[in-house]
């Protein structure tokens, strides 16, 4: 371990000094904890370090600009973070910073040969930077002129033809005016990070139980019989969520994961703020590990709701709830019909289980009065996914699993915010009633046709459709499919406008002219304003509404927050005379509240209740008053085919992951602890019988090649690495794999990429193969 204040790295990845170890049966622990502050000192030295941790996830504090986990209402723990939290926190922290002698020195050309982890370790964006046409350097723009650019190239176009990307990073407030901006200009192109990851979930919920959030408490977690976590990697990417699901087992609680890979924070958790955690064994979580093929989870679910009827034939009344179903669903008899048989044959080909571990944990599902199912991404991105999700609605209605303690179902959102900025109006596909608020609160006349999700930006871009791109927040390039399609398509952008902290690759690809406008992050102090220092507000993945307000002073004084970039991109666009008072809202966040409180339903007296110690729950039809707000005012059973994916003979199932070092785009290190892996990421993990059958050796450089529709994907120079995941998949790092998933290769009904949804098979590379074995295993 080193603590102490570091220079930002000035060598980047060498691939060539992988290191594979024995993957981790544990998560957390002391080496979290020493982890955790040897990173945050790094970056930002003790006293900011300090003072930044005490305060993340606390009460008049500022929300973790990581994950979406809730805290506690009740007491709160001194340390209120987890590892990759810390590492969140450190980036946003640090006192590295990028200003004009670093554009000055590095062109463009050079720093599209450098990786995601050498921008981002660069340090803070500290003035706003601009390049025109024709030149190789970013260089230094006054805010003013930056903004007077902006008005000018969004006037020069329509509104049709300007697209604002969203990342989940953004607070309330600001996902408010963004989303009003690009209303008030006549545009629904308002793409985010959510059409990416929990799009399926949004599709597949809200025609089911009138929503598009989870149903549960943290409280319900705590409480439940019975938790399923499915698709999910949580000792990685929710860490804290261990905590809960230990408080859960604490209380006599089971729980089944569901994952292709044998996940560390699946089976043991050392929570390093117990005795147990530091000196014992820790927390054995999961009872029952099925390791399910990637895709076959729809199959796995149809087979627990064909189980769960078979038990209530042989028990009438002990299993189906069949008040609770005639009171308030629609379609179960259809379902049951559906239900009553099964291919056993075919449901053990798509899902890799066994008959026997599929009844063992339907075993667990007839005894549980209370099961939560919890998924993530590893469900969502399939062509499949919505149907999946219907279906584990499906056995969550049979039951009766909403609306009571400990019961339902639980999307685990991955970005602090972005059910917030949903909630707040940034999506494509607004309804007609938000629409009408907004007109009849600002004088406004929105747009009624549909725009652009994250798929159909990066379609438009490809046939020169875009003249503008506003990115608040994010890493458009890195965070979508198709990379090579993708990037080329925003390099014949007009202007691109970038709203970030630090640099990142989409900076490198950027439009004809683009702008990169440097912004406040949450652990920074936001005062510059006529009545002092200002907060914000997001939403968890429990809709709990709370302030957020960093305390930091800014690593220099040309940052502007978010709000203020907002309205000043707005007045540079419509001018002083426009119906919406921009500079109100961006001099006092309070009247930013008043108008969400007069727009948004739930968020009566907003400002008073955002200020007070918890804040305040949204409004949950499913787990407030058992009812479900669809159109036909009932819960719906809904009936899909089995499907499953089948690759070609010859190719594997590909999906894409995080590593423990990592948070969506950005990278915080190069050391994937839990699974072994360090020092590189362009690896393949593959099952050892898989490797065998392919014809090639353990650490061999291989060429990928991914077949979709006919057309072939390409991604050169991986290292293939045996690993005990599912057979007949692999997985390899996000985004590194991004450029494999055709852009067409997306969920149906939710248009999300199918990341965990590559058929794939290898050439060895031709500039070299085998590497002998090191001595770590």
């Amino acid at each position: 371990m080193k603590f102490g204040k570091q220079p930002a790295p000035v060598a980047d990845i060498n691939e060539d000094n992988l290191e594979v170890h024995k993957p981790k049966t544990e998560a957390a622990g002391v080496k979290a904890v020493m982890v955790a502050l040897e990173r945050a000192v790094a970056q930002a030295g003790v006293t900011r370090t300090a003072q930044s941790l005490l305060r993340l996830n606390q009460r008049g504090g500022f929300d973790c600009p990581g994950c979406a986990w809730p805290e506690s209402d009740k007491k709160r723990k001194a340390a209120e973070f987890c590892e990759n939290g810390a590492k969140a926190v450190a980036e946003e922290n640090t006192l590295r910073t990028v200003g004009a002698e670093f554009w000055a020195k590095h062109s463009i050309a050079e720093l599209s040969t450098k990786t995601e982890y050498w921008l981002g370790n660069q340090g803070r964006l500290s003035e706003p930077v601009v390049i025109r046409e024709g030149e190789t350097h970013y260089s230094p723009i006054s805010w003013n002129d930056a903004f007077e650019l902006i008005g000018e190239h969004i006037r020069a176009s329509t509104p049709d033809r300007c697209v604002f990307y969203t990342s989940g990073r953004t607070a309330n407030e600001t996902a408010f005016l963004y989303q009003l901006f690009a209303r008030a200009l006549g545009t629904n192109n308002l793409p985010d990070c959510s059409n990416m990851c929990h799009e399926s979930s949004g599709s597949a919920l809200n025609p089911t139980i009138g929503i598009g959030k989870g149903t549960v408490s943290l409280d319900d977690i705590h409480d439940a019989e019975l938790i399923f976590v499915v698709g999910q990697n949580p000792g990685t990417n929710h860490p804290r969520m261990l905590s809960a699901l230990k408080e859960c087992k604490d209380k006599g609680g089971k729980v089944v994961a569901v994952n292709p890979l044998p996940e560390a924070g699946l089976f043991n958790f050392k929570d390093p703020q117990t005795v147990s955690g530091v000196v014992g064994g820790g927390t054995p979580l999961a009872d029952e590990y099925l390791q399910i093929k990637v895709g076959g989870d729809l199959a796995l679910f149809q087979a627990l709701g064909h189980l769960l009827l078979e038990a209530e034939k042989q028990n009438p009344g002990t299993v189906v709830d069949h008040d609770f179903i005639a009171a308030q669903t629609d379609g179960f008899d259809a379902y049951k019909d559906a239900r009553a048989t099964l291919d056993w044959d075919e449901t053990e080909k798509a899902t890799g289980l066994t008959r026997a571990q599929i009844e063992t944990v339907a075993g667990m599902l007839i005894k549980s009065k209370a099961s939560i199912f919890c998924w993530a991404l590893g469900v969502t991105q399939q062509p499949h996914s919505v149907d999946t999700i219907k279906e584990m609605v499906n056995v969550l209605l049979l039951q009766g699993n909403f609306g009571k303690p400990g019961a339902g179902a639980c999307p685990v959102r991955g970005h602090s915010n972005v059910q917030g900025d949903r909630t707040m109006g940034i999506w494509e596909k607004p309804k007609e009633w938000l629409l009408t608020a907004l007109d009849n609160e600002f004088g406004i006349t929105s747009p009624r046709h549909h725009g652009y999700d994250a798929v159909e930006s990066m379609e438009a871009f490809e046939r020169n459709e875009v003249d503008v791109f506003v990115s608040m927040g994010g890493n458009f390039s890195l965070a979508c499919s198709d990379t090579e399609t993708l990037e080329a398509g925003m390099q014949r952008i007009g202007l691109t406008v970038h709203i970030s902290t630090k640099p990142n690759r989409s900076h490198v690809v950027h439009g004809r002219t683009s702008l990169i406008l440097p912004t406040l992050g949450r652990t920074d102090k936001d005062d510059k304003h006529p009545k002092g220092a200002q907060f914000l507000s997001v939403e968890d993945s429990m809709s709990v509404v709370h302030s957020t307000q960093g305390r930091l002073t800014p690593v220099s004084e040309h940052l502007l927050a978010e709000p203020v970039i907002v309205a000043r991109m707005a007045e540079a666009t419509f001018g002083p005379d426009h119906s919406v008072d921009w500079r109100g809202m961006a001099e006092d966040y309070d009247v930013i509240r008043d108008h969400i409180e007069r727009v948004l339903p739930g968020f009566e007296d907003f400002n008073a209740r955002v200020r007070t110690k918890n804040g305040f729950v949204l409004p949950n039809p499913p787990r407030d008053t058992r009812s479900f707000a669809t159109d036909i005012g009932r819960g719906r059973f809904t009936v899909s085919p089995l499907e499953y994916l089948t690759p070609p003979p010859g190719h594997l199932v590909l999906q894409t992951m995080r590593s423990h070092d990592q948070y969506n785009t950005t990278f915080y290190g190069l050391d994937d602890r839990y699974r072994g892996i360090s020092d590189g990421r362009r690896v393949i993990l593959i099952h050892p019988e898989d490797l065998a059958k392919s014809g090639f050796q353990d650490r061999e450089l291989v060429d990928v090649i991914s077949t979709f529709g006919g057309v072939d994907r390409r991604a050169d120079k991986f290292r293939l690495v045996a690993y005990p995941t599912a057979k007949g998949c692999a997985a390899a790092y996000f985004p590194e794999a991004n450029a494999l998933v055709h852009k067409e290769n997306v969920a149906r009904e939710s248009n999300t990429p199918g990341f965990k949804a590559m058929f794939v098979r290898f050439k060895p590379h031709q500039g070299g193969g085998h590497r002998p074995l090191r001595d770590h295993e």
